[in-house]
Parts: structure tokens; C-alpha cells; sequence
């Protein structure tokens, strides 16, 4: 795999996507939760989302209950959840793995190509986020603790 679009995802409804389909955009994505300290970021997500989409910008929500059990919902339970609370309009994705052997092969590939803190590959906690460039490259990984209104001059440096 040598960019994110050689790999396919799950969608909310169980149908795959080839990340291919992204191609030329900058894309943030992100592993999520319903019942974390960060789940009010998406309000940030979401404004991000609004403020660049017609630039060239997606976002990419991957829920993950690895972290205490922060996302026990059913796909259906976190896309309700995720519009009613936060008018999520950016694309949630079917709930992964994103450490340990069922890790989602994506979440492998972007920890893989920018490391945590100290040159750590796993992921941390919910709301890492992952900056890609229009040629599908990682540029850069944020920690749950970076806001996404923090993210913002990353992002109109690549649009």
C-alpha cells in the first residue's frame, strides 16, 4: 500500500468504499466515540467541515469502542447519535478496530506513516486525528487533545 486510496473501508450501512473515491481531496480522518470526553469535538468537526468542503475537504469518522467502551452503540445507534447531537454532515464510517491484531488495515497504514508521541505507532485514545494531503499521503497525526478549530491552518496550508 503505498497511498490511502489503495485501501477500501466499511461504510455505516455494511456497503465498502475504495478510499479512491477521495482522490485530490484533503481528507482529515478521524476514529470517533459516543460516550468520551472528546465526542464534543464533532460540534468542531463539523464546523470544519462546513467552513472547507466546497474547498476540497472531507472528513472521515471511523467509531471505535476500544477505548472503555466509549462507542458501545450499533452503527444505526452512532449515526442517529452523531446527526441529532452534532448535525454531523461529513461521513461516520462502520465502528473498527484501530489497534491490536483486528485493527482496521487503514488504522494500521496512518499509525504506521505518523507516529504518536515518543515514535509510538498505536493510537492513543479516541478523536486522533490524521491529516492527508491531495496525493493520499499522511502528513500529519494530531492527538485526541488537539481541537479541531487548532487544525485549521494545517489544512488551508494544503487546500
Amino acid at each position: 500500500m503505498t497511498t490511502i486510496y489503495d485501501f477500501e473501508v466499511k461504510q455505516i450501512n455494511g456497503e465498502m468504499k475504495t478510499l479512491n473515491e477521495y482522490k485530490g481531496k484533503i481528507l482529515l480522518i478521524v476514529n470517533t466515540a459516543s460516550k468520551c470526553g472528546f465526542t464534543p469535538q464533532y460540534k468542531g468537526l463539523q464546523e470544519l467541515y462546513e467552513k472547507y468542503k466546497d474547498k476540497g475537504f472531507e472528513i472521515l469518522a471511523f467509531p471505535c469502542n476500544q477505548f472503555m467502551n466509549q462507542e458501545p452503540g450499533t452503527n444505526d445507534e452512532i449515526q442517529s447519535f452523531c446527526q441529532l447531537n452534532y448535525g454531523v454532515t461529513f461521513e461516520v464510517f462502520s465502528k473498527i478496530d484501530v489497534n491490536g491484531e483486528q485493527a482496521d488495515p487503514l488504522f494500521n497504514y496512518l499509525s504506521d506513516k505518523a507516529r504518536g508521541a515518543f515514535g509510538t505507532k498505536g493510537i492513543k485514545w479516541n478523536f486522533t486525528k490524521f491529516l492527508i494531503d491531495r496525493d493520499g499521503q499522511v502528513i500529519k497525526r494530531f492527538s485526541p487533545q488537539t481541537k479541531p478549530n487548532e487544525i485549521v491552518p494545517f489544512i488551508e496550508n494544503y487546500l
